[in-house]
């Protein structure tokens, strides 16, 4: 549509085809547009085919992948589920096992304190033992007078602290081979052996004889010469046993001192008894440690046996000899003391 201002443009004329002509044509144009449109029709089938096959088997790897995916999540999740229960089982096992790692560590100290506690305990039972076994040693060194059983007490203390092997008693050791220094180095009497020899001393004192005794039998020298032959006379065997009563009854001796020949024979008695008292005396101050007291006692009854009784005689010469040697054993009576190697288990036992 054109506006009324703008000028006409004169068309071509175009010459009409002519009708004979044109039928031809148009029906090759028509074949060639049905072979074309049918070849066309027939691809797009061919690719709509193609298409939906491919498609097909998209579709159909789509479903294979789907359900492998839909089973590997499965799997997955059988095995998250797996994980996670292994996961706190091994949470639990690893909890159980510090659990256990605790209780072993708190085990092994309190076994590591009752060791130590039992070595403390060892150590203080072996200086109580100690101390109880020096001390009962001491006593029976003081009422015995005898150091045999202190110094066996100390060896045994020394032993048995080598034994232990403790540093610690080290102190102890050296305190104990310096009191064993000290007992051996003292010339201490045997007081046992000297009690047994004033005893016998005691038993001998019934046996002597008083210097004015007279011998109620008649020497055997005597007897035999007094004895008269079968074949001799009536009256010369009269007068051989009279002579034999005579010299009987006479016996000259020496007595050095003039009251042993006024001692009756009840004096006698009451003169052993004194000199045994004298010789218990003895006996006594040995018990109670003075060797003064009992040198004194000792001096006096050699005094006694010698003025009074016949200390001429074999028995009277073995119990002087007796007497002598009761003196010159007589020593340190006086049992030496532990008291360094006591205060050492004194400061050991205050000290644990």
């Amino acid at each position: 549509m054109t506006s009324e201002d703008e000028p006409q443009t004169a068309l071509p004329l175009v010459r009409a085809p002519e009708p004979a002509a044109e039928a031809p044509r148009n029906g090759q144009v028509a074949h060639v547009a049905w072979v074309v449109s049918t070849a066309l029709a027939l691809a797009g089938l061919f690719g709509v085919g193609f298409l939906w096959q491919k498609l097909a088997g998209i579709q159909e790897q789509l479903a294979q992948q789907s359900a492998q995916s839909l089973t590997l999540a499965t799997e997955a999740r059988t095995l998250a589920a797996q994980a996670q229960t292994m996961v706190q089982e091994a949470s639990a096992r690893v909890a159980l096992q510090e659990a256990r790692v605790a209780e072993l560590s708190l085990q092994r100290s309190q076994f590591d304190e009752l060791m130590r506690s039992l070595s403390r305990s060892r150590d203080e039972n072996l200086v109580v033992e100690i101390e109880a076994n020096l001390r009962l040693a001491q006593q029976q060194a003081q009422l015995t007078g005898s150091v045999s059983p202190l110094i066996a007490a100390l060896r045994s203390a020394d032993q048995r602290i080598v034994r232990a092997a403790q540093p610690t008693l080290a102190p102890l050791q050296r305190s104990i081979a310096r009191d064993l220094e000290k007992i051996k180095a003292v010339a201490l009497s045997d007081t046992p052996a000297l009690l047994v020899k004033v005893e016998d001393l005691i038993r001998r004192v019934d046996q002597l004889e008083l210097a004015n005794a007279v011998a109620l039998k008649p020497s055997a020298a005597v007897a035999t010469v007094a004895t008269p032959a079968p074949s001799a006379v009536p009256w010369a065997v009269w007068l051989a046993s009279a002579w034999a009563e005579l010299k009987a009854l006479v016996r000259v001796s020496r007595i050095e001192d003039p009251q042993a020949v006024l001692l009756t024979p009840e004096q006698g008695f009451f003169l052993r008894e004194n000199l045994k008292l004298k010789l218990m005396g003895v006996r006594m101050a040995l018990l109670a440690r003075q060797p003064d007291q009992a040198r004194t006692e000792l001096e006096e009854s050699t005094q006694w046996v010698r003025r009074h009784f016949n200390s001429a005689s074999e028995f009277g010469q073995g119990t002087l000899a007796l007497l002598r040697l009761v003196h010159s054993q007589l020593g340190q009576l006086e049992v030496p003391r532990i008291d360094q190697t006591l205060t050492v288990l004194a400061g050991a036992t205050a000290g644990r």
